[in-house]
């Protein structure tokens, strides 16, 4: 099994971490650093991550949360931060957010030790549809409406056509909902900065289908059986 599965099978962190734990030479097999694309020969080789043995995750847990501002999406903030983990209740086993959402972003957050699922759900190729709620600075125009559903370019890349429906407007700003198949950083706000707007307020509410119903901000819960089958099935 490739090291970066291999870690992530053991939820010590999603792949892309885990391919930069090995960048920094955290990662030893059999007491070597090793390298990028190693191999592990499971239940034979002994892996070592920053000092500790780490082996292959039994049973996997998957939670969901209604992430509030003001909370890093990371297991340790080296600013001293609040993260989400902070917010797990004291039986949730070792576990790692699947993707970000930003400082001053909240809404549903998928928590987990699963490493596959996490790389199914933000792996570009998937195209795994991350819906959105939007209050922009300003009104936002149809004009403007038609150039976000087409693709705009940010940071020299053109994004990828979406869905996006204005709710309402007022002289104040807009609500829409935009529904985006990419994971690039700070997406949305940057999509409404490239029509000459300013995103007031964000919240991620659905991952597919999967939406945050009965959980308050700040709340957390175990996904069902039937969620976790879903979301792996996307």
């Amino acid at each position: 099994m490739r090291i970066n599965k291999y870690l992530a099978t053991c939820g010590v962190a999603s792949r892309r971490n885990a391919d930069k734990m090995i960048q920094d030479g955290l990662v030893k097999i059999n007491g070597r650093i090793c390298s990028m694309g190693d191999d592990v020969n499971v239940g034979e080789d002994t892996v070592v991550v920053n000092g500790k043995v780490v082996s292959v995750v039994k049973h996997f847990d998957y939670y969901i949360m209604n992430k509030p501002k003001g909370y890093v999406c990371t297991v340790k903030d080296d600013k001293g931060r609040k993260t989400v983990i902070d917010l797990l209740p004291p039986s949730a086993k070792r576990l790692f957010p699947v993707g970000r959402l930003d400082y001053d972003t909240e809404g549903l957050l998928i928590l987990t030790n699963d490493g596959d699922l996490t790389f199914r759900l933000t792996h570009p190729k998937n195209e795994v549809p991350k819906t959105y709620l939007v209050k922009t600075e300003k009104p936002v125009s149809d004009e403007d409406v038609q150039k976000l559903r087409s693709g705009v370019y940010i940071d020299g890349v053109k994004t990828k056509k979406c869905n996006i429906r204005l709710i309402e407007s007022t002289k104040t700003g807009s609500k829409l909902h935009i529904t985006i198949t990419e994971g690039r950083n700070r997406q949305v706000r940057k999509m409404f900065e490239a029509v000459n707007n300013n995103v007031d307020f964000l919240k991620r509410i659905k991952i597919g289908d999967l939406t945050l119903t009965g959980l308050d901000r700040g709340q957390v819960r175990q996904l069902s059986a039937r969620e976790v089958d879903y979301l792996l099935n996307l």
